[in-house]
């Protein structure tokens, strides 16, 4: 979290300052701000991968000072050129796999679905803070104070990690937090999933996009950048009020109905936020905070339930690689939004990004009219003993016949077998 922090603190304020630099252009501010999803979307898999050889720690701290590095970079650069190398660096640092992988060696294996749900609600609070605390300390502090309290942030990560996080006794690949290529070939011809890989991958361009046009439209309205935080405030607790309810519908009743309600209020926020322009008015203050309060409530709820739908579609033994390319997703969406909005904003400006962006949210709509909830499913993770390891499909057949259970993958490497069950009928064997 004090790492995710750092990392967006820029995000709703960079717009605002990125003609200070010299050789700025709307699409190099863009490019600036978005830059490091590229890094993380390319390296997040890689960096996992080598925390199984040379450990978790190790590689964890190495992210931390790339992020560190990239931060001071950016605080010194006087061009926008050195920003962009700088993003880049700090995108370098792409950790979050094998933080993942380090939570999995530390805990239990019942334990560990909290254990992973909460490192992903620290991540959307961090979200959140950073939405707030941009606005509210460029007051104090410029653009490159910033840069270099995200500098402190992942050094104070390093202390952390150190001296509060214990060190597991033995890094162990797990197929529910670890990536497996050849399993990665299969999912991405997996239809349902890639429904939701191609959704967070465009949320995560409209949020970048949002946040690069939406505080220059603030500021044109009279509200100046160290006052924003007191429109994001309320928004985001107006928001909360309205996601539980939508969470709750689409976990009982409605999954589907739920998405399609999201992506059409996604759409009918950017048509919001055009309109004035479009019809050659200037946008209030007033009306941008309806559209960025509407953008919130239905943003939040695809942010707390996309990774749910991930998690129980993804087959046995292949969580871990599902969650991957569903994160490179997510990243690879942030680089395409900050240098698409920076693009579009330079040639069309903030009516004509806003109306590209909810077209793409038609299609977007479209793409999920085909998709098919699954049913409440989780992996749940057995260890097996040394007579179990010898049984091969004996093994296999005793497992599916405990009621609940729908696959069974055993993994003699890890010493496990994963097994998908419908939690509502799961019976484990004792």
């Amino acid at each position: 979290m004090v790492r995710m922090v750092g990392l967006f603190i820029v995000l709703p304020v960079f717009s605002l300052f990125g003609d200070h630099y010299s050789g700025s252009t709307p699409l190099l501010v863009g490019l600036a701000i978005g830059i490091y999803g590229l890094l993380q979307a390319c390296l997040q898999i890689p960096f996992g991968m080598l925390s199984d050889r040379i450990g978790r720690k190790k590689v964890i701290t190495l992210g931390l000072l790339l992020l560190a590095a990239g931060s001071v970079v950016a605080a010194t650069s006087d061009t926008i050129y050195g920003v962009i190398f700088g993003r880049a660096l700090q995108g370098a640092g792409a950790i979050a796999a094998a933080l993942m992988a380090l939570a999995a060696d530390l805990t239990r294996d019942e334990q560990r679905t909290k254990v992973m749900a909460s490192m992903g609600a620290s991540i959307g609070f961090a979200f959140i803070l950073a939405l707030v605390l941009g606005p509210l300390l460029i007051s104090w502090f410029s653009i490159d104070g910033l840069f270099w309290l995200t500098a402190a942030s992942a050094l104070l990560a390093i202390v952390m990690l150190h001296t509060l996080v214990p060190t597991p006794e033995r890094c162990q690949y797990s197929a529910d937090t670890g990536a497996n290529m050849g399993t990665m070939k299969r999912l991405l011809r997996h239809k349902q999933l890639l429904r939701l890989d191609v959704s967070i991958f465009m949320l995560h361009m409209i949020i970048t996009a949002v946040f690069f046009a939406v505080p220059l439209g603030l500021r044109d309205a009279g509200i100046a950048s160290d006052k924003q935080w007191l429109v994001y405030l309320p928004a985001v607790l107006v928001a909360f009020a309205v996601m539980i309810p939508l969470i709750i519908w689409g976990e009982r009743k409605a999954m589907r109905a739920v998405l399609l309600l999201c992506v059409a209020g996604l759409t009918l926020t950017q048509l919001l936020f055009a309109g004035p322009g479009l019809l050659g008015l200037d946008a209030s203050a007033v009306w941008l905070f309806i559209g960025i309060t509407t953008f919130f409530c239905f943003m939040n709820t695809l942010e707390a339930l996309l990774p749910s739908l991930v998690s129980r579609l993804a087959p046995a033994a292949a969580k871990g690689s599902a969650m991957g390319i569903y994160s490179s997703s997510q990243f690879m969406g942030s680089f395409v939004g900050g240098a698409g909005a920076g693009w579009l904003y330079g040639s069309l400006g903030a009516s004509g990004l806003f109306a590209v962006v909810a077209l793409m949210c038609l299609v977007w709509g479209i793409l999920l009219m085909g998709f098919k909830p699954p049913r409440k499913m989780a992996t749940h993770r057995r260890a097996l003993s040394e007579e179990e390891r010898g049984r091969g499909d004996g093994l296999i057949t005793e497992l599916e016949s405990i009621p609940g259970v729908e696959e069974v993958v055993i993994a003699l490497d890890e010493g496990v077998a994963y097994l998908k069950v419908d939690k509502a009928r799961f019976q484990p064997l004792t």
